[in-house]
């Protein structure tokens, strides 16, 4: 128990502020963020704060990002599968971890060019707390043009133990010098080791569990390679997504920042733009429903992009497509499904199926080298594995 010390202060309270003398030669104007030339291969920074994530901010990410899977929202069902409390949702780590971030890495950005190699390493439940490094693996800058820095983000838990790891691509602008820095850097920074396979602890039902909790449609079994689901639902994303910018912990006034936002040039000028990791958040819960309610298991992310921005009263569409299918390799009564999760904006899905077919799932940056045009109404695209229990 830790020790307390008295300190005594005086009772009666003056105001000062009038007689103190206003001197502003002394004004300060602090900024955030990183310009390019902060950016070195090599070094690691340490990102400020932390968050410790109760069970009633797991269970609200949960119900508002619309997750099916009862392990994110039923603590009774997770434990009967072998997990000790409900599950935190793997979309409000990654959230979490990369909101983290942002004041070192991407406060200044340009833009945020696309994610890679996302890998869920291990369960958060309620209770635990998480913070956030970032080792800068690559620079890259043509003369005259904003650079490019590749970056790869871990989130720890309390025990210090590995939770995520991704890589992300940001496009920054050149300063002509170094900013002065607003946090640590050169801290350890444990990895996945490059190049090897990686071991999961995955929990193992040790008895009977409800089956009757979720649909009959979204096992391993009806998912077929091949099969392209029009999710149904759409999301209208209304001014709450500023407020919940910051709910993750990301301080990029781009998203709630409404002058910040409209005194920017260029195509990102305008209203605050939804932060990108919680449009990606809505699209995976629309789909939860029909491709991931019976998920034991998010392994993670090939790589995807956002391909067009969002904006409050747009709203959003999920489109899913079977890419292939593993089984037999975990030792368990699950296998993995390969998908991609397309996201669409102001179109029903249906009508974008009929409209663009085939276009939809061909990645954006590739149709132009293909003759094609790109879609505006499509602003998602990302592959990812999950490991689907089969049916008893």
């Amino acid at each position: 128990m830790s020790a307390l010390k008295t300190i005594t202060i005086d009772k009666k309270i003056v105001e000062k502020s009038k007689e103190a003398a206003v001197t502003l030669d002394k004004v300060k104007y602090p900024q955030y963020g990183r310009v390019l030339e902060d950016f070195n291969e090599g070094e690691v920074f340490c990102h400020p704060r932390g968050v410790t994530i109760d069970r009633a901010f797991a269970i609200e990410f949960a119900t508002n990002f619309m997750e099916s899977n009862p392990l994110y929202l039923n603590a009774e069902f997770a434990k009967a599968h072998g997990f000790s409390d409900v599950v935190v949702s793997p979309l409000m780590v990654m959230n979490i971890a990369l909101s983290l971030g942002v004041q070192n890495d991407s406060e200044k950005a340009i833009a945020n060019l696309g994610y890679y190699d996302v890998h869920f390493l291990k369960t958060v439940y309620p209770g635990d707390t998480l913070r956030a490094l970032t080792k800068v693996l690559k620079r890259q800058q043509k003369e005259g043009k904003p650079g490019i820095v590749t970056i790869r983000t871990i989130a720890l838990n309390q025990k210090e133990e590995l939770v995520l790891q991704y890589d992300r691509k940001i496009m920054v602008a050149p300063a002509g010098k170094p900013s002065e820095a607003s946090t640590i850097s050169g801290q350890p920074f444990p990895q996945v080791p490059e190049g090897e396979a990686i071991s999961l602890d995955i929990p193992v039902s040790s008895g009977k569990f409800p089956a009757n909790l979720t649909g009959v449609r979204s096992y391993f079994e009806d998912l077929n390679v091949g099969d392209i689901i029009v999710h149904p639902n759409g999301r209208t994303i209304t001014h709450e997504h500023m407020a919940w910018t910051y709910r993750v912990m990301n301080t990029h006034p781009l998203h709630f920042d409404r002058l910040y936002s409209t005194g920017r040039q260029g195509p990102m000028s305008g209203e605050p733009i939804v932060y990108g990791g919680l449009v990606f958040a809505w699209l995976a819960g629309l789909a939860s429903r029909d491709v991931s309610e019976n998920a034991l298991w998010d392994f993670g992310y090939t790589e995807g992009y956002h391909t067009q921005p969002a904006f409050a009263n747009d709203t959003v569409y999920a489109i899913s497509r079977v890419i292939s299918k593993e089984e037999g390799t975990t030792g368990l009564n699950a296998g993995i499904v390969t998908m991609q999760l397309i996201g669409i904006k102001n179109i029903r899905p249906k009508e974008a199926m009929e409209k663009f077919g085939a276009d939809l799932f061909i990645k954006e940056n590739d149709k132009k080298d293909l003759g094609k045009e790109k879609i505006p109404e499509k602003i998602f695209e990302i592959e990812r594995r999950l490991l689907i229990k089969k049916r008893a």
